[in-house]
């Protein structure tokens, strides 16, 4: 995949490198300029793939590029100057009119084509992209779609024609390389442009004002694997950012159909989990199926637009993501979701009076009022994974108990697995854990798992670990789903041991406190001192031989 190839990281990093030197620096302003490009280049390629599978199927197919669009025109170039008139100025009027009237004719949407547009002049280009495709590709979806609705506002921002045609260029070369490699690596065309489009976001990995950062993409797949989205779930995240755990779950979600299908397909991915062709199993039917599966929400609009179309560029043509507080009293899609994925802003508050009346915790403190938010929004069965700052395990806070008091009593609470602090370094330090529970069940133990090594350095760099051979390691990532798959209240006993379970009277008992630390049984190493008699024996014959030193030093200066 993406992380083999050094040549489609260079040519991403050259493309980072084009819009810093060309002016835009902000890499959140580059990320979406870089996306509607992508986007550009995409649709076009895409209408044009079906296009070519209708003519070979004989199915109806109608191109997105049919019709026509009336262009933008600057009317002052047609404007009469009377200063440069000549004799016969009335005939120039005529024709400045015919001209404008020539100009502003409809024209073939075929122009708004990437093929068509990437050949014209810089100047050219750069005005029939902001005025002519860009409206074009804002209304994409229809007048009604979240898509349009959330791109009302969006502007392309790229002012310098050489810097476009520099990022057009530097586009062109990363598409070659991602058909190099699917040809010659065996790897899908759509799954290689996800990575590439994935490693772009991680270049805006962030911490944000309210906690906001980007959940690594390791363990974005840990959970996954741990709740085991089905096809036909609905799957929901109330505070999704670009879309990782959205796009997590759908993965999985394919890669499962993949493991039914032809299991021979599946490769393990850079830390270990079994990852499948997805475009093999995407038929139109299982389009359909995950059209209605996806719903994010985020308070941050370029946030939104940069999940939709993260979402677009993994083949979901039409996702549900919305630009909604999910905490506010707008927000009330109670009890719809089957699953539930977040890492929701940590160390944010929000107005007292704002809070929907729905959640009863009185706290202004989001890390609090998100779980019980997530709670809400599942049906009875359904299963949620978040994760949470270790404080919300053990905060003595009455709403910290209260809503730990929930979970133990109001949800079967399956698992908290404690993340070490580097997991989230360089944007975070903070100290996580991941608390997976299933509304409406019964608690009766609840497994603890203490997660040391996530297969990365935990310092800022956060390289990849190997171990002797160059042998890639994981770390206890695929320990913890193995462990989590197999636990067994009657078995998994031993509190010394990394992982265990604690039964729910005992959690009760201790003021629903969920640190893992609270249940462990601390072993100390025995220590064996020498005895003082023998550290003296010791130091007097370490005195004889100084001394012996001493002499033979003082007899050769004599």
């Amino acid at each position: 995949m993406l992380q083999n190839n050094a040549t489609l990281k260079s040519h991403i990093n050259s493309l980072w490198n084009t819009f810093w030197s060309g002016g835009i620096s902000n890499p959140l302003t580059a990320i979406e300029q870089i996306t509607y490009l992508l986007f550009m280049k995409r649709l076009d390629d895409m209408d044009s793939k079906r296009i070519r599978d209708a003519e070979w199927t004989g199915e109806a197919y109608e191109s997105r590029f049919s019709g026509t669009y009336i262009p933008y025109v600057d009317e002052t170039k047609f404007e009469f100057d009377k200063k440069k008139a000549g004799t016969f100025w009335e005939h120039e009027v005529d024709q400045l009119r015919e001209a404008l009237e020539e100009a502003k004719k409809p024209r073939s949407k075929e122009e708004l084509r990437w093929s068509f547009f990437k050949y014209m002049p810089a100047d050219k280009m750069l005005e029939h992209i902001r005025y002519n495709v860009f409206p074009f590709l804002k209304l994409l979806n229809g007048s009604v779609s979240p898509f349009t609705q959330h791109m009302a506002n969006a502007v392309f921002i790229i002012e310098k024609p050489s810097l476009l045609v520099e990022a057009i260029k530097k586009i062109e070369e990363i598409f070659l390389e991602i058909e190099k490699d699917a040809n010659e690596g065996g790897h899908s065309f759509q799954d290689i442009q996800g990575d590439v489009y994935e490693m772009l976001l991680s270049e805006i990995a962030t911490a944000g004002k309210n906690g906001q950062f980007r959940t690594p993409r390791h363990i974005i797949k840990l959970i996954a694997d741990l709740v085991e989205p089905k096809l036909g779930k609905r799957v929901a995240d109330p505070a999704c950012g670009t879309g990782g755990f959205l796009l997590g779950a759908y993965q999985y979600v394919l890669t499962n159909l993949v493991r039914q299908k032809d299991p021979s397909k599946l490769v393990k991915d850079n830390d270990g989990f079994e990852r499948g062709t997805l475009s093999a199993v995407l038929t139109e039917d299982v389009k359909k199926i995950l059209e209605d599966s996806f719903y994010g929400y985020d308070i941050d609009i370029t946030m939104v637009r940069l999940g939709l179309m993260n979402l677009m560029m993994h083949g979901i043509d039409n996702p549900h993501i919305n630009y909604k507080d999910t905490l506010s009293k707008s927000y009330n899609e109670e009890a719809q979701f089957d699953i539930v994925l977040a890492n929701p802003p940590f160390t944010g508050s929000i107005d007292k009076g704002d809070i929907n009346e729905s959640l009863k915790l009185q706290t202004t403190k989001t890390e609090l009022l998100f779980v019980e938010r997530i709670y809400t929004m599942l049906k009875m069965g359904g299963v949620a994974a978040i994760i949470v700052p270790q404080g919300v395990l053990f905060g003595a806070g009455k709403a910290f108990v209260q809503l730990r008091e929930k979970l133990v009593k109001e949800a079967d609470l399956n698992a908290v697995i404690t993340m070490p602090s580097g997991v989230f370094k360089p944007y975070a330090g903070v100290s996580t854990s991941i608390l997976i529970f299933t509304k409406g069940g019964v608690t009766e133990n609840t497994w603890f798992y203490e997660m040391k090594d996530d297969g990365y350095e935990l310092n800022d760099r956060r390289t990849e670990k190997f171990k002797n051979g160059g042998v890639r390691d994981y770390g206890d990532l695929q320990d913890i789903v193995a462990k989590y798959r197999k636990r067994n209240p009657e078995t998994d006993t031993d509190r010394t041991a990394q992982y265990f379970f604690v039964p729910k009277k005992e959690i009760e008992e201790n003021n629903f406190d969920l640190s893992m630390s609270k249940y462990r049984d601390q072993v100390f190493d025995e220590i064996n001192y020498i005895e003082p008699v023998l550290i003296f024996e010791e130091l007097e014959k370490l005195e004889e031989n100084i001394q012996v030193e001493l002499k033979a030093l003082k007899d050769m200066i004599v």
